[in-house]
């Protein structure tokens, strides 16, 4: 809950709400097909920053709905926050629907059904409750940290590219509802089954939130106990990077096959959001290649036995994304591989930028004095380089875990093995920036030097 008074707290949900359904409508009608999604999540991120400290910055029925379940708010705020986000919600749609003199409906993109939507709307939805829960509440960031506003509102950069392309891509029951009552006189209803689907998102985050952080004092349930070190137990370890890998993956796939005109800045802010939300939990790999260089880089930053782990779940859970976006997409798959290139091109592709990604992971991430608020930003946008780059000589996968998920739903029309030439190369990147590391910061191994030189001398 906000800082501020009823009415300010009220008065903030209310004009959180209108400007993001505002900002959703006028690029719908405008069209903004490269930018739309992105020009969304800033007004969700900007809005975030600004009303923080009144309301909290729900903005979305859903958001409250796992804050009460939580108990980080009250059930009568939760269900007046609703009214508000609605109401808020509503005079957008009019006030869009006033300067255009037209609106859109609200359903399932062509060539989709209600069900595919829905798993767009759960996912997409998890996603963001997930994030806002883990940046926005967990004792590590509750008011401590101030990337949550970026983590949160890129979500939106993440879902409007991948599952946008299926179900419009609301992931808020308020946008749903001031989307399909602007448009009523071209049907309405569909608002009602995506609150549906939005809740059971929201439910979904709320449980994992207490699965990934069993120290929480709100938790209503533990699948394990804190480390005396004060370190998570492995099964939130694990579960952290089955669901970061799974929802990047996801994103992959659905950017891929939605001929998203954002892939690579849809596909870097999954990662990005995910890193944020789960870094103080796993260390946020959701990479082999990364998990190898962190191995390989030394000073007990990863045992080898629970990095072996890690990668093993990982890869469970990029080939679970695979199958998802494949039967979201009505049983389409691509291959690895684009037939344009050759092997050679494609090596030396995804060795050099899988090599920076796992580089700058080290030089930021596990370093004695790494960055506190943009590391998740400096991983994520590794991902555009990498994808704008080289994503039309190898695809830009970066990563075993895409490679295999990828292979692995497309299995049926040949070419799996080249997953395999691609995990290859990517883990050899992953451990020749290991070996770079060492070259570069020095520093970070001068304890141990200075330790052996003492043992050395007694």
């Amino acid at each position: 809950m906000g800082e501020e008074s009823a009415v300010a707290r009220y008065t903030s949900e209310f004009l959180g709400t209108f400007i993001l359904v505002l900002t959703i409508g006028c690029n719908v009608l405008s069209g903004q097909p490269v930018w739309g999604g992105v020009s969304i999540a800033c007004s969700l991120t900007v809005m975030i920053y600004a009303l923080g400290k009144s309301s909290g910055a729900n903005f979305n029925p859903a958001v409250s709905l796992a804050l009460g379940l939580n108990g980080n708010l009250e059930w009568s705020e939760v269900a007046i926050y609703m009214a508000v986000q609605f109401a808020g919600a509503i005079v957008a749609g009019l006030t869009y629907l006033a300067m255009f003199v037209e609106a859109f409906n609200l359903q399932p993109t062509p060539g989709h059904v209600l069900w595919q939507a829905a798993l767009a709307e759960i996912f997409y939805t998890f996603m963001l409750v997930f994030v806002v829960l883990n940046v926005a509440v967990s004792k590590p960031h509750a008011g401590v940290d101030q990337f949550y506003g970026l983590a949160i509102g890129f979500v939106i950069v993440a879902g409007a590219y991948g599952g946008g392309a299926i179900s419009m891509g609301c992931f808020n029951p308020a946008v749903a509802l001031g989307i399909d009552l602007t448009s009523i006189f071209q049907g309405f209803g569909v608002c009602l089954s995506y609150t549906v689907f939005e809740f059971i998102g929201a439910v979904m985050a709320t449980v994992l939130f207490w699965v990934v952080r069993p120290n929480e004092p709100n938790a209503k349930f533990k699948v394990g106990e804190m480390n005396e070190d004060g370190s998570y137990p492995l099964v939130s370890k694990l579960v952290s990077e089955f669901l970061g890998t799974f929802m990047l993956v996801l994103t992959v796939g659905l950017n891929v096959l939605g001929g998203s005109t954002a892939g690579a800045f849809s596909i870097a802010a999954s990662l990005m959001c995910m890193i944020y939300a789960l870094g103080t939990v796993s260390g946020a790999h959701f990479n082999p290649a990364v998990t190898t260089a962190i191995i390989c880089s030394g000073r007990g930053k990863c045992p080898p036995a629970e990095g072996a782990m890690y990668m093993v779940v990982q890869v469970l859970g990029g080939v679970c994304a695979a199958f998802t976006y494949s039967a979201m997409k009505g049983g389409a798959s691509f291959g690895l591989k684009p037939e344009t290139s050759a092997w050679s091109q494609v090596a030396v592709a995804e060795f050099a930028f899988t090599f920076v990604l796992a580089f700058v992971v080290l030089s930021v991430a596990t370093v004695k004095n790494g960055l506190s608020q943009y590391f998740g930003f400096a991983i994520g946008m590794c991902v555009t380089v990498g994808g704008c780059a080289i994503g039309k000589v190898s695809g830009g996968s970066l990563n075993p875990a895409v490679s295999i998920g990828i292979s692995a739903s497309h299995a049926a029309l040949g070419g799996f093995s080249q997953c395999l030439i691609y995990t290859v190369v990517e883990i050899l990147a992953g451990g020749a920036a290991a070996g770079m590391f060492m070259l570069t910061q020095p520093s970070e191994y001068a304890n141990d030097a200075e330790k052996e030189g003492l043992v050395s001398k007694a």
